[in-house]
């Protein structure tokens, strides 16, 4: 029978449980055992693909096509595995599910209740999980912090699930320890708290990981271990780390947090292969620690990101661009460079004149437009893409960037001057940029929800192209698609006549997924998303080819 290890939120959300659970999943795997990972988020969406990325941060589409939360995209990353739908769990897909069974007389006529059917629905699917992948572990993330009522059923299944189980099931609290510079201290307090409402609800944790800007010291440590009912070698100081989530197995070895688990499940301890999480440390250290002042201008190179969900409020936040910015980073290690990413609002291209853009960009080694939908700062990256493609500046358009990378050369290459796309505008004489035909019928019926093209599809790769040589030399390819416009194969001619290279179709509905321009420096755009299968020891190609053309 798989190991069930919960990981629960404490004081505040944010302090890092996808990244424990991946991390703690890696060192299990490390050892040897099979490891599997499920999300749970607390909110009705039936899936993450209609929430504003500003407000839930990237949307992560699996293989199958589910859109999820980022935080499935750090399991793949950590875990080196694809992660199938049936590990995302959602309140809307189970009570969804559970109505279905109802409407059906699943339940025979009984009276349908939270508990036992609601948390008898959320245990089957955890452990459908395990059993489809055939997991040793099954580390199982609930969204938010204990004590929100909307996660409360979720603890109530995985109560039950331990009351059933005792021996195979551990919880893990994540929690938050402020350092207020008026007091001048760690305070314990907020954990204090979170302990016992989380015993409030039926759960005792079995291990604590302190997540605060500094290192636990030990009277700390003591006084969460009396006030907690925990020994002291169960809780884990968890500090920040400034230069990369990807040290954080390391440092979560060096606390011996894998020993402990096994030991709280009477499992022998293994040894763990470490090398790779070991030499990736290492490279990330050596290379990010270095100041990019001092840097030699060769071993550093800077990105700018044009985008638009950047700003929340006052503040500026990166996770609607989560899996692009891990990517690049990647790529950055492979080529052994220190990368430095800036975020470009898209909207303050929009008016700008040709040397106002340039002056913008020109201190930039290369510039990526990434996936949005929507009209607003639409020229700004149109502008952005001129400047690119006419001064040689390497650029990478993903999905949106690709299509407004093929507007803006019917406009300045072909001479279309009303070229666009039928998203922003539906009578443009020249719809470069065209919605697919099965997906007509959904926005008729304004059937948004898991209606786009999404998931994986094939790829056929035109030999001597760019993107063939990047993919070492491959014919044919597969990648995460989530859209619904395509470049109008009725303007595809004219573009090609004008040099556009299309160097990779779908070879079922024969779609353009690639095109590129062979006579610049790097100039490429993709329909899908490459940065959804890139991993930390397994770089995307065309992100390393990008970063490797940058300098």
């Amino acid at each position: 029978m798989a190991k069930y290890v919960f990981v629960l939120g404490g004081v505040m959300s944010g302090v890092g449980k996808g990244v424990a659970t991946s991390s703690m999943g890696a060192l299990l795997q490390a050892r040897g055992f099979n490891v599997t990972a499920v999300k749970i988020d607390p909110y009705l969406n039936v899936d993450a693909g209609t929430m504003n990325p500003v407000e839930h941060g990237e949307v992560f589409v699996t293989e199958e096509g589910l859109e999820t939360d980022q935080d499935l995209g750090n399991y793949e990353r950590f875990l080196n595995k694809d992660i199938p739908q049936i590990n995302y769990i959602t309140t809307g897909r189970i009570y969804q599910a559970v109505i279905e069974k109802e409407r059906n007389l699943y339940y025979g006529g009984k009276t349908v209740e939270l508990v036992p059917h609601i948390t008898d629905e959320v245990i089957e699917r955890i452990k459908k999980a395990g059993k489809e992948d055939s997991a040793d572990f099954v580390m199982v993330e609930i969204g938010g912090t204990v004590g929100e009522y909307q996660n409360g059923i979720f603890l109530e299944a995985a109560r039950i699930l331990h009351l059933e189980n005792p021996k195979s099931v551990l919880f893990v609290l994540v929690t938050y320890l402020p350092m207020p510079q008026m007091i001048g201290e760690m305070k314990t307090k907020p954990t204090q708290h979170a302990v016992r409402t989380l015993n409030s609800a039926g759960i005792q944790p079995d291990i604590i990981i302190a997540r605060s800007e500094a290192s636990l010291d030990e009277p700390r440590k003591q006084k969460i271990a009396t006030f907690c009912n925990l020994a002291k070698e169960n809780i884990i100081s968890a500090p920040d780390i400034k230069t990369s989530i990807y040290e954080i197995p390391v440092n979560f070895e060096k606390e011996k947090i894998a020993k402990l688990i096994l030991n709280k499940f009477d499992m022998r301890e293994r040894k763990a292969d470490m090398k790779n999480w070991e030499n990736l440390s290492k490279k990330i250290q050596e290379l990010e620690n270095v100041d990019t002042k001092k840097a030699k201008a060769a071993d550093k190179v800077r990105i700018g990101i044009v985008g638009k969900y950047f700003a929340t409020g006052e503040f500026v936040l990166s996770d609607s661009y989560l899996s692009v910015i891990e990517a690049i980073k990647h790529a950055g290690w492979q080529n052994n460079f220190k990368i430095k990413i800036d975020w470009l609002n898209s909207e303050d291209f929009t008016s700008q004149t040709s040397t106002q853009t340039k002056n913008m960009l020109a201190k930039y080694d290369g510039v990526i437009v990434p996936g949005g939908f929507g009209s607003r700062g639409v020229e700004g990256k149109i502008n952005v893409i001129k400047y690119c493609r006419e001064n040689n500046k390497p650029f990478l358009g993903l999905c949106y960037g690709m299509q407004l990378a093929v507007i803006e050369f019917a406009r300045g290459v072909c001479g279309f001057d009303d070229a666009h796309t039928t998203e922003i505008a539906p009578t443009t004489e020249y719809p470069v940029i065209d919605v697919m035909e099965e997906q007509k019928i959904n926005l008729d019926k304004k059937n948004f929800g898991a209606t786009m093209r999404l998931g994986a599809y094939t790829c056929d790769l035109k030999q001597g192209t760019k993107a063939h040589k990047i993919y070492g030399k491959k014919n044919r390819i597969s990648e995460r698609h989530r859209h619904r416009y395509e470049l109008n194969n009725n303007h595809r001619e004219i573009l090609e006549q004008n040099g556009l290279v299309v160097s990779g179709v779908n070879p079922d509905k024969n779609l353009v997924e690639i095109i590129e321009l062979p006579s610049h420096k790097f100039f490429l755009g993709t329909q899908f998303h490459p940065e959804l299968k890139s991993r930390p020891h397994n770089p995307h190609p065309l992100f390393v080819e990008f970063i490797k053309s940058c300098k």
